[in-house]
């Protein structure tokens, strides 16, 4: 079995502030810490149930988060961005048997985090796909779904593990915290790495039951912060304004989707 793992720091537990997700900040260290220990868990859990091959997508800012030296040695690296639609699931292909979420958070637009946020938190007031408000999970799982891989595992906070389920019904979730207002209630971080080992063992049970069809013909709309990024985004080709603030594209599948949004966005 060969396992996808895309790991994000801002839905690991007790991340609260962005100064913790910054490399360099002196507060930064202790978060990411606990992104290598529930990256371990989910390793661990992978391995117990029979994964044979890992590959790690280092997903969070500069992509230089994870001290590989203290990951499992069945388990390989994509550090840096390779420049890609895909991002965050850059390496992704058909191969995989399944993928796995580590420290995701919600969306631009909803307030389960204090850092909700979708791929720029300094542009974006929120991206919608078919209409609904999409998330970093959202996008990534319609990215596995393209390549025909389902995503089994979902870890971070409460309103995105419970909005996941919209997407995909039987996915596996552990919610390490929830976010009111400025602040997070959090659980223990050793419970949490607990729940993540034992949740991708449960999921990596239940694969086939995550399956979920890409959408055809899906439509992207990105509401900017700024009417002048929105302006400059409609010089996409097949991107349209709407209103002073928001850009609209009608694109022919996920592929096209998110190539337009590497470039709008």
């Amino acid at each position: 079995m060969k396992v996808f793992i895309s790991v994000d720091i801002e839905g690991i537990t007790g991340v609260t502030s962005w100064n913790e997700t910054e490399l360099g900040h002196h507060e930064y260290n202790w978060a990411v810490n606990q992104m290598i220990k529930e990256t371990i868990a989910a390793c661990q859990g992978a391995l117990e149930a029979g994964a044979k091959e890992i590959i790690i997508k280092d997903a969070h800012d500069y992509a230089r988060n994870l001290d590989i030296s203290k990951l499992p040695k069945e388990a390989s690296v994509i550090r840096g961005w390779t420049s890609s639609p895909e991002s965050m699931m850059a390496g992704i292909d058909e191969s995989f048997d399944a993928v796995i979420f580590i420290g995701y958070h919600s969306a631009s637009g909803e307030n389960g985090n204090p850092l909700a946020h979708t791929m720029d938190s300094k542009k974006c007031t929120w991206l919608k796909i078919n209409g609904e408000i999409a998330s970093e999970f959202t996008i990534n799982t319609l990215i596995a779904a393209y390549y025909g891989v389902p995503v089994v595992f979902l870890s971070g906070d409460k309103m995105l593990c419970e909005n996941s389920k919209r997407l995909v019904a039987n996915i596996e979730t552990v919610a390490v915290k929830s976010g009111v207002g400025g602040a997070t209630f959090n659980i223990h971080p050793d419970r949490a790495c607990e729940l993540i080992k034992e949740g991708v063992k449960k999921a990596l049970k239940n694969i086939d039951l995550c399956r979920i069809e890409p959408p055809k013909n899906p439509v992207l709309e990105i509401r900017f912060k700024d009417h002048q990024d929105a302006y400059r985004a409609k010089y996409y080709p097949g991107a349209k304004l709407i209103d002073g603030y928001t850009v609209e594209y009608q694109a022919k599948d996920v592929l096209d989707l998110i190539t337009a949004r590497m470039f709008i966005l």
